[in-house]
């Protein structure tokens, strides 16, 4: 009869419907390494004719860390798509310099226990597509999103994920081809109507926000900026809405932003780039001279 001492926790999901059925009282924060796997054994051996058995004296009460616990019970409430993207998503993790220093899931890298204990820090980016009227095209986050849902923010906000394609550091190559996916997964911009050399990365921005108390951000944010006419098809799963604003237009949002009127609210880190950068990059914009204003030196921490 064989016996075990460790297992990796995804591995202890049930085996049959009933199983699963017994196994959904289990609460994340109640679990230890010695209840869920003597409690995993009981349901191996319900569902198999194969002998079993694990030895508790070698098993400890060590409670699981939180983000364990998660795995194995993910939030009831979360979205099935905005899970599937939080724990199948590779985030590039970075230093303070943008030098990549490993990856984790999407899930950990906006749990704020970790960014505050573990100072996790991943790398982002945030596009700004203009038509050619000048007029910003800003997007209004869905409900179901995890961090910042009904926010309204820049055209897009996403990652560059922990693959070759999006690794290529010269140029910004890597996070561009990023901005072009997700783009598309989106606001159903083909690629081919957003090629990569059509970006101009202009700067990059640290900083950290929380979205509750759970969530957060705390990214290195590279801000591209993009001229061209394009047809908008959002995806509900990420997207609310979509406006193009003119800069009275954002003014005005701005204020009703800043009286709380109708519930408005911007995204923190499109706000820091308003504040910041916005409007001085507008005026290259408009005079197509994007490329005088770019500056990929500097890291602008912000807050």
């Amino acid at each position: 009869m064989s016996s075990i001492t460790g297992i990796r926790f995804q591995s202890l999901l049930p085996f049959s419907s009933s199983a699963a059925s017994s196994s959904s009282s289990i609460s994340p924060s109640s679990l230890t390494f010695k209840s869920l796997l003597l409690k995993s054994a009981s349901l191996f051996r319900a569902n198999s004719s194969r002998p079993f058995s694990i030895q508790a004296s070698s098993l400890t009460n060590t409670p699981l860390p939180m983000s364990s616990a998660a795995d194995v019970t993910a939030d009831a409430g979360m979205d099935s798509v905005q899970r599937r993207l939080m724990f199948d998503d590779e985030c590039i993790l970075v230093d303070e310099n943008d030098r990549v220093v490993g990856h984790d899931t999407k899930y950990n890298c906006h749990l704020m226990e970790k960014i505050e204990s573990e100072n996790l820090l991943h790398r982002a980016f945030s596009v700004f597509l203009f038509n050619s009227k000048y007029e910003l095209l800003l997007q209004q986050r869905s409900a179901t999103k995890v961090t910042f849902p009904l926010v309204w923010t820049n055209t897009c906000c996403s990652h560059p994920l922990y693959r070759d394609s999006e690794l290529i550091e010269e140029n910004a190559l890597g996070v561009r081809n990023a901005a072009q996916r997700k783009l598309l997964d989106e606001l159903g911009i083909p690629a081919e109507d957003v090629p990569v050399g059509h970006f101009t990365p202009l700067g990059r921005m640290l900083y950290k926000a929380p979205s509750d108390g759970k969530w957060g951000e705390h990214e290195l944010d590279y801000l591209l900026f993009i001229v061209l006419d394009v047809n908008v098809n959002p995806n509900p799963d990420e997207v609310a809405d979509v406006m193009y604003v003119n800069r009275e237009d954002l003014r005005e949002l701005l204020r009703k932003a800043d009286a709380g009127e109708g519930g408005l609210k911007l995204s923190p880190w499109f706000r820091l780039v308003v504040d910041n950068f916005l409007m001085k990059w507008w005026d290259h914009v408009e005079k197509g001279t994007l490329r005088d204003a770019a500056d990929m030196e500097t890291i602008h921490k912000l807050t």
